[in-house]
């Protein structure tokens, strides 16, 4: 593993933090990607009690509705080097993966018992992919899976390309791409900003908590809304 691009501390505070709470505050920080790099589409969480992920991205596409075209020993060359790519790179790292199959897409599932232990074995906090996942009880443990759907087999599955750009419901992610992940779905962090989200998080925490503690006390009414609105341009 090589050292991460971001220090522990801002890995750290990340975590302290949900996803909307990230895009939230990337609205501060990078305003201009209000409108992308987060998926758009639900996701299966599958164990949803588990914290966010905070990690950076490694990255491969699958298939699944056809054999793999490559055989014998470059099929083991192409495997290995899946695996090997998988352990590398600035830990801990989330490992995220599109599925090529267009309308047919989670047609077989790559994730279950095995590649969810080898993967956590590898460094891997979990999984994020447009694809199927299956043997949920066995998964392993502490391993969170962000999935497209869920299903029974794994059909013809095989790894197409990895270490490549990919696309999960509408959020590009590159090789290295930091990762922020929950129950409620995905975003990219632009790592030159990622020390910065946390403290953009406490401001709009701050103007929230405003309007929140109004709305709570006895005898609250559109007045009283209009007050405690009043110097707050937007809340979330």
């Amino acid at each position: 593993m090589s050292n991460p691009p971001v220090l522990k501390k801002t890995l750290d505070e990340l975590r302290t933090l949900d996803t909307p709470t990230v895009c939230n505050a990337l609205e501060l920080t990078s305003p201009e990607r209000r409108i992308y790099g987060f998926t758009v589409s639900p996701l299966v969480c599958i164990r949803p009690e588990l914290p966010p992920m905070v990690g950076f991205a490694r990255t491969a596409t699958i298939s699944a509705i056809a054999p793999d075209t490559v055989k014998g020993r470059a099929a083991r060359e192409k495997r290995d080097g899946y695996y090997e790519y998988m352990g590398s790179g600035p830990d801990p790292g989330i490992t995220v993966i599109q599925d090529v199959d267009g309308e047919k897409r989670g047609f077989g599932a790559w994730w279950g018992e095995v590649n969810s232990n080898i993967h956590k074995g590898l460094g891997s906090l979990g999984l994020i992919t447009d694809g199927s996942v299956r043997d949920l009880p066995d998964i392993a443990e502490g391993f969170q899976m962000l999935a497209g759907s869920v299903g029974p087999s794994h059909a013809w599955v095989h790894v197409e390309e990895y270490d490549c750009e990919v696309e999960i419901f509408a959020m590009k992610v590159s090789p290295g791409d930091l990762i922020h992940a929950d129950q409620h779905g995905a975003v990219v962090i632009p790592i030159e900003v990622a020390d910065k989200v946390k403290a953009a998080a406490d401001i709009i925490a701050k103007n929230e908590g405003v309007i929140i503690r109004a709305a709570q006390q006895p005898g609250f009414g559109i007045e009283q809304l209009r007050d405690a609105w009043k110097d707050l341009e937007e809340i979330h």
